[in-house]
């Protein structure tokens, strides 16, 4: 029995006017909208995205961050053009000569387009959950076991929906808690505390970020990025 990747969790200063971004940039549809979290869902093969309320802004550049990729009707260059359109701006984070262009969401938070094909086919609008790493072996050993997902060419994934990718560069000293993350829960039967128990044993721990009393467990990675093991589901 293992865990599975649940949902991805985005920090926000505004979560239910950012989510009309992201519901707009992806053309997905808010499911969820309380003063706690806003949360779109897209198909079925697609990860949620939820958005939580935070008082301080974006200040350091993401260790994790979104793909995303041209769907049938557009290609890369008239995506870029409509999320400009949308709120987004094109950003420089010494990137390069690259395939993908990145740019920055209204909140501050890079994201990338790929070109068309880049991912494999199928993947939806978002072609990947990115995580910044300095061994991205230890890594996709480390999140294999946290998700259940198959190793790939290119990190994890279950053969539907976005990859899980590893890698990108050194991320840097981490001086604050990201404003990403991921949401991984036991299946129906599961127990929470013996699936954080395993996850330490791979290289996890539990670290207290600020929670009161919450019904999930707060979890760094082998690199110290925060998620969260939620209840059975």
């Amino acid at each position: 029995m293992t865990t599975s990747l649940i949902h991805v969790v985005i920090d926000s200063t505004d979560p239910s006017e950012f989510a009309r971004f992201w519901s707009e940039a992806l053309r997905w549809q808010i499911v969820i909208e309380d003063p706690a979290e806003v949360e779109i869902a897209g198909s079925s093969d697609d990860i949620n995205l939820i958005f939580v309320p935070v008082p301080e802004p974006k200040i350091d550049k993401s260790r994790v961050h979104l793909d995303l990729v041209p769907t049938a009707d557009e290609d890369q260059e008239a995506k870029v053009r409509r999320l400009v359109t949308l709120g987004a701006t094109r950003a420089d984070i010494g990137q390069g000569d690259t395939p993908w262009v990145v740019l920055a969401d209204p909140e501050g938070n890079e994201f990338c387009v790929l070109p068309a094909g880049y991912y494999d086919d199928g993947t939806g609008p978002v072609g990947a959950m990115c995580i910044t790493s300095e061994d991205a072996a230890v890594m996709t050993a480390f999140w294999a076991e946290a998700t259940g997902w198959p190793r790939t060419r290119r990190g994890l994934h279950r053969g539907f929906g976005p990859h899980l990718v590893f890698g990108g560069g050194r991320p840097g000293t981490k001086t604050r808690k990201n404003r990403i993350h991921i949401d991984v829960a036991p299946p129906l039967g599961g127990d929470q505390v013996r699936e954080a128990n395993r996850l330490t044993g791979a290289g996890g721990r539990p670290i207290h970020i600020g929670q009161l009393d919450v019904p999930w467990i707060v979890m760094a990675d082998p690199e110290g990025n925060e998620f969260c093991i939620l209840t059975p589901r």
